[in-house]
This record gives C-alpha cells, structure tokens and sequence, in this order.
C-alpha cells in the first residue's frame, strides 16, 4: 500500500502545538520510504511555512533543513517531469482550476503518479473537488 503525504500533514509533525500534531506524528512515524511518499515539491512548501511561522513556532533555515531531511529520508520523493506538468496543465485547464489551486492538484498528479491508495490530507474539502478519482483516496490522518 502507497500512502501520500500532502504538505498539510508534514507540518504539524514538527509542531507540538499544532491541533493536528499527534494524529500526523502517529501516520508519519509509521511511515517508509517503501510505503510512504510526498511530491518533492512538498520540501519547498514546508521549507516557506516553517520559515514563517509566527513566534516561538518559527524556524531558521538549517533548522528547517533538518526537519527537511527528515522528511527525504522516511517518505520517497516524487517529482514529475516536464511532460507530466504540462499535462497536468492541460487537465487543470480541463477541470477549471485556476490560482494557486493548482499547487494541490499537482500534489494530486503525484500520488496519481505512484497509484497512491490513500492520500493523507487536512484539507479534505479542497481535494475533493478535483474529482472522484480521488475521493475515495483521501483521508485525513
């Protein structure tokens, strides 16, 4: 079983005071780079956020790098390649997606990528949308 970590589950792994902290830790925890995967792309959002958190939450760079590291060296890193952005361009154009929603259905098209049975997500409401394909994968943690 593939599981598909969205940028929305990794934070709250490095942050206790996160509500949603323990039930991402637990998922996390248990993960391997043989069963667990995120977009590569998933670094550079987790590297802005932790890097702008406000007060005590906020991270430096070599901190957020560490917890980086962490990441690469439980999930495995998917990345698409130039013909797969373009195509998955022409089906957000397709579906209507505009904006910065394009940015989780990319995250989308890389669990579609490795055949993801479950996608771990906090923003439920936000995949559903890009269709059936993928709304009986979605799960928060």
């Amino acid at each position: 079983m593939i599981r598909f970590f969205d940028t929305s589950v990794l934070i709250p792994v490095f942050n206790l005071d996160h509500v949603h902290h323990e039930a991402s830790f637990q998922a996390f925890v248990s993960a391997t780079r043989k069963t667990s995967c995120c977009a590569a792309h998933s670094l550079g959002e987790m590297y802005a956020v932790l890097t702008r958190l406000p007060g005590k939450n906020r991270l430096g760079g070599e901190q957020a790098n560490l917890l980086l590291e962490e990441v690469s060296s439980r999930l495995a890193l998917i990345s698409l390649t130039g013909e797969e952005y373009l195509l998955a361009m022409k089906q957000a154009a397709a579906r209507g997606i505009s904006g910065g929603t394009v940015y989780d259905y990319l995250l989308l098209f890389c669990a579609d990528k490795v055949n993801a049975e479950t996608i771990y997500t906090w923003n439920l409401k936000h995949f559903q949308k890009f269709g059936p394909e993928f709304s009986g994968r979605l799960r928060a943690p």
